[in-house]
């Protein structure tokens, strides 16, 4: 690809000094078109600000566009749905948010004749691959300007001159080193970089933006229930909410106690180990209520296939996988087992944790007839004898040969 090539090209803009300082790059480096796509996926801030900026910056074609609820429908609820976890940890909040960004920019830029996309990511973390994995799995021809494998920045402070010589704004917080970087959606905000790139020392509390400390949430318990309806959450405490303002209402309820904070050292698919710091209040809650409710509706070998089958699923969604056929075979098989996944669970929020102290369904396997330690008439405890003998009889051989020889 030759910079004469490109005519017009889809940035995503979130309108900040980074993503600015390429806009401007772009048309003068390929002396192309610009067309601006800022998307609110529940970062948290006002993006109208970023339409004025792009309109000051002379672009004529600006997208500014509501996706939150397309996002925890389509995106966020599909991957709970798995109970998806990167290594044990990390709900994924960064990586789910890269590929409705990805679809929209290829549709923009077929409706609006563009025949490149760019995007802000720097060449050493996981965002280029999932932003570029996803325009390919689109348009296989749609060509890609990543401005950070490309321009010869080699500070902080070339890229704040450059912004200034060409009269772009620069927010006095950004003179100079930032102490982290943040990235924001409804689901989660993470915090990378500069402070916490030493694991060994502890994150500090201004860091956080969405929770309380557990030791600062407040010293009396908050009660609530979650309604699900085919493994999505759809109500909480009986009030019927859409999938963002759902959310969002979890969001409040777990940064009020403290739930969902996590340090992570984690492994980045392009090699490099990468320290965060996440906060994820309403996920967490979530997914500790849809296990639950999984608990008593799912079938035992649906349920341990289930948790076989989810490291590969999250894997591929943090390398970038999305629009990938094995995900979507996965999900389809995730999708199967969650037709039974509906009730209500009642959970406990004290002070960073979100314990389960009840739950229920229409649908339930749990049979209080046949665990009960009272008497019964629906087991008969003899049986278990020859169910034991026909399992022990493999390793009674085993034994018996080890024994002989």
């Amino acid at each position: 690809m030759t910079k004469e090539t490109i005519k017009k090209a889809v940035l995503a803009y979130s309108g900040g000094l980074d993503t600015s300082i390429i806009l401007k790059w772009l048309q003068e480096t390929y002396g192309c078109e610009v067309v601006t796509f800022t998307a609110d996926i529940g970062q948290g801030e006002e993006v109208e600000p970023a339409r004025k900026k792009a309109e000051m910056l002379g672009i004529k074609e600006i997208f500014v566009e509501d996706l939150r609820e397309e996002f925890v429908r389509d995106y966020v609820f599909p991957m709970f749905r798995a109970n998806a976890l990167y290594e044990g940890t990390y709900l994924l909040g960064t990586s789910i948010a890269r590929p409705l960004i990805a679809k929209r920019q290829i549709e923009i830029a077929h409706e609006t004749g563009a025949d490149a996309v760019s995007h802000g990511a720097t060449g050493k973390g996981n965002d280029q691959v999932r932003f570029e994995l996803g325009y390919y799995a689109l348009d296989p021809d749609i060509k890609v300007i990543a401005p950070w494998r490309e321009w010869d920045f080699a500070s902080r402070t070339a890229l704040i001159d450059f912004a200034e010589k060409h009269q772009i704004p620069v927010p006095k917080d950004k003179h100079g080193e930032a102490p982290f970087s943040v990235d924001a959606n409804l689901l989660h905000i993470s915090c990378e970089g500069k402070a916490l790139e030493d694991p060994s020392q502890e994150s500090q509390e201004y860091m956080y933006q969405r929770s309380v400390s557990p030791e600062a949430a407040p010293d009396k318990p908050t009660y609530i229930e979650v309604e699900f309806k085919d493994g999505d959450a759809i109500a909480i405490d009986g009030k019927k909410l859409s999938p963002a303002q759902l959310l969002t209402k979890l969001n409040e309820l777990g940064g009020v106690n403290g739930i969902g904070r996590a340090d992570i050292v984690e492994n980045r698919f392009v090699g490099m180990k990468s320290r965060g710091v996440y906060e994820t209040p309403g996920g967490t809650i979530l997914l500790a209520a849809h296990r639950a409710m999984e608990s008593i509706t799912l079938d035992r070998e649906a349920t341990h296939l289930k948790d076989e089958l989810m490291p590969r699923y999250a894997k591929l969604i943090y390398n970038g996988f999305w629009f990938s056929p094995e995900r979507e075979m996965l999900q389809a098989l995730i999708d199967k087992s969650q037709e039974p996944v509906s009730g209500t669970v009642r959970l406990k929020l004290y002070k960073g944790s979100a314990t389960i102290v009840g739950r229920s369904s229409p649908y339930s396997l749990y049979s209080e007839e046949h665990v009960t330690f009272e008497e019964d008439s629906v087991y008969d405890q003899r049986d278990a004898e020859g169910f034991i003998k026909l399992n022990a009889l493999r390793l009674r051989l085993r034994a018996r040969q080890q024994k002989r020889s």
